[in-house]
């Protein structure tokens, strides 16, 4: 093992340990002001970058001349792809500034990923439905029952029972999905598709997750590689799709096909779904899954604000009162499954590495 896998491999135990790099850089003697703002600019970074996408996905996709949200997020995908050989280029280039891994084509592993792709793309599509039907304001509440999904597949494919407190969590975040789904109607704003879609993108995030670690070792346990191929993989699965649900016309009577504003959005959308695993990534490394999941809970709340505010609309006590309910289970869960892995023996291998650092995301 070279000295780049050893760092590596000692970061992600720290990550996994719920200290993190913060507690490697107080054994250097790191001045303490550095370090806050080090990782609060991690933080900040990575809230930027998700937030920013989910507001533009929105605009992309809540065009009323364009009615083609899956070759939207085809595109996006066509943009990941080409991003990993400009990464692997500058990796190629510049090896000391740019960390990426040999990337080609390899027909055998896009066949041994493909089972996660067909989930991947499933997840990406029904998430973008969602964000399309519901709006900004409403996607923390209709994209809220990952959690819940990861601890029913967890029994049913893995054979994982859950604690009864980590369940209790979930019974929280169901009743807030409800009462916002209450809510929602009482307001006359309801998009039962929108609410179905997110059913459904909720169920692929935890597939995606089980998924992810049964594949891991085909890439050779590398997320980018992963990312790369998933990304190879869905740009072929979305074509017939695309044609089959009739976007092609869409596409033709669109009036701003040769606007450059349009497509130069269209790259942006792309870049920031690229940026979103690095600065995920990024945040874990800097901090600890069970922070990340925090930030990720606290983001969903500023950012449901911001999209109230910047749509000037005006809800009820019990639909912010649903938020809440859904934030607070998620953070709950999050927090009570910290305390479980703390208690749990140490991992003795990668893959028990992987599984938990899968199992620690909040979904939300």
């Amino acid at each position: 093992m070279n000295r780049a896998q050893l760092k590596r491999s000692r970061i992600l135990r720290m990550a996994m340990s719920d200290r993190g790099l913060l507690e490697e850089e107080e054994g250097r003697g790191e001045p303490f002001v550095f370090r806050a703002v080090k990782i609060a600019g991690v933080v900040a970074l990575y809230w930027f970058v998700s937030i920013t996408m989910v507001f533009l996905n929105n605009y992309l996709l809540d065009s009323k001349e364009l009615d083609a949200p899956l070759f939207v997020t085809f595109f996006q995908c066509v943009v990941s792809v080409c991003l990993c050989w400009v990464m692997y280029a500058l990796s190629t280039f510049w090896p000391a500034c740019v960390d990426f891994p040999s990337i080609k084509v390899d027909l055998k592993v896009c066949r041994e990923v493909l089972p996660l792709s067909v989930v991947f793309i499933s997840m990406i599509t029904f998430n973008n439905l969602c964000l399309k039907n519901v709006g900004v304001a409403f996607y923390t509440v209709g994209r809220s029952l990952s959690t819940v999904f990861n601890v029913l597949f967890s029994y049913v494919i893995l054979k994982q029972t859950t604690s009864f407190y980590a369940l209790l969590c979930c019974g929280v975040i169901l009743g807030g999905f409800w009462l916002g789904v209450d809510q929602e109607g009482a307001a006359g704003s309801l998009s039962w598709s929108g609410v179905f879609f997110g059913v459904l993108a909720s169920a692929c995030v935890s597939l995606n997750a089980i998924y992810t670690k049964k594949v891991m070792p085909v890439v050779d346990g590398n997320i980018w590689k992963l990312s790369y191929y998933n990304n190879l993989n869905a740009c072929f699965l979305f074509l017939p799709l695309i044609f089959v649900f009739g976007e092609l016309g869409s596409l033709a009577s669109f009036s701003r096909l040769g606007d450059l504003s349009f497509w130069g959005m269209m790259v942006v959308g792309g870049v920031f779904g690229f940026a979103i695993g690095y600065v995920t990534g990024l945040q874990i490394k800097f901090t600890s899954p069970l922070t990340h999941n925090v930030s990720g809970t606290a983001k969903a709340c500023a950012q449901t604000v911001l999209a109230v505010a910047y749509y000037a609309t005006s809800k009820s006590v019990l639909w912010w009162t649903s938020n809440m309910m859904v934030l607070g289970g998620s953070f709950a869960y999050t927090w009570v499954k910290g305390l479980e892995m703390k208690k749990a023996p140490p991992p003795r291998d990668s893959s028990e590495t992987r599984e938990k650092l899968l199992k620690g995301e909040s979904g939300v």
